[in-house]
């Protein structure tokens, strides 16, 4: 009986770990609604979309390499990359693909 408790006792361990292990934080904070500092632009983070527009029909498809989110409509290339320069809680500075570096507040 005391193995069956042990043996128990690792898989749940394990499922934990790996379940750890497999989510992905920085885009966990990511998500959300984001608006520039100067309220021009306005931005909607879900966990399978990314919306410059919050109002837009079709989100944007997108995935997160490193500090780079690579934005792409339908899956399809080429791809428009934004670099994360700052995330701090309630606040993302994003370079878009002109350099340009956009500040936006929660």
């Amino acid at each position: 009986m005391k193995t069956y408790a042990l043996i128990t006792v690792h898989i749940v361990i394990a499922f934990l770990l790996l379940e750890m292990s497999c989510t992905n934080a920085q885009k966990n904070r990511l998500q959300g609604y984001w608006i520039s500092k100067d309220g021009n632009t306005k931005l909607k983070i879900t966990d399978k979309g990314f919306a410059m527009d919050i109002d837009a029909r079709i989100p944007e498809h997108y995935f997160i390499k490193n500090d780079t989110i690579y934005i792409s409509y339908q899956g399809d290339e080429p791809y428009t990359k934004f670099v994360i320069q700052k995330l701090e809680p309630g606040k993302l500075t994003l370079l878009d693909p002109n350099a340009n570096p956009i500040e936006f507040t929660r």
